[in-house]
């Protein structure tokens, strides 16, 4: 599977981005998806998964109750939908996916990824 994210972009501490990761093939429905993302000089971190049916979401701590992942099957689309975002969670994006029934939290256990959309959070 083919994975292209988008939706980064230039946002002011406690605004809005939507990102979008469109993935290419018929099976999508049997796909764990994720979230992750690098800040520069750190290491990339876990920020979101969604199971294959969307039934099942995980986040990590510091994006809990900001950030809100989904799943449109019909689309072959993952969301994050960011609010009140902040300055440190300025990074770059990436979506990932992997055949799997499960919510996957691991970056190794990750098989597919995108290419990263970019987010700026200024203060």
């Amino acid at each position: 599977v083919q994975l292209q994210a988008s939706g980064g972009g230039l946002v002011q501490a406690g605004g809005s981005l939507r990102l979008s990761c469109a993935a290419s093939g018929r099976t999508f429905s049997s796909y764990a998806m994720g979230w992750f993302r690098q800040a520069p000089g750190k290491e990339r971190e876990f920020v979101a998964a969604i199971s294959w049916s969307g039934g099942s979401t995980y986040y990590t701590d510091s994006v809990e109750g900001r950030f809100t992942i989904s799943r449109d099957n019909a689309k072959n689309t993952v969301y994050l939908q960011m609010n009140n975002l902040k300055p440190e969670d300025t990074a770059v994006y990436y979506c990932a996916a992997r055949q799997s029934d499960r919510v996957l939290i691991l970056r190794s256990l990750y098989h597919y990824w995108g290419q990263g959309t970019l987010v700026t959070v200024s203060s």
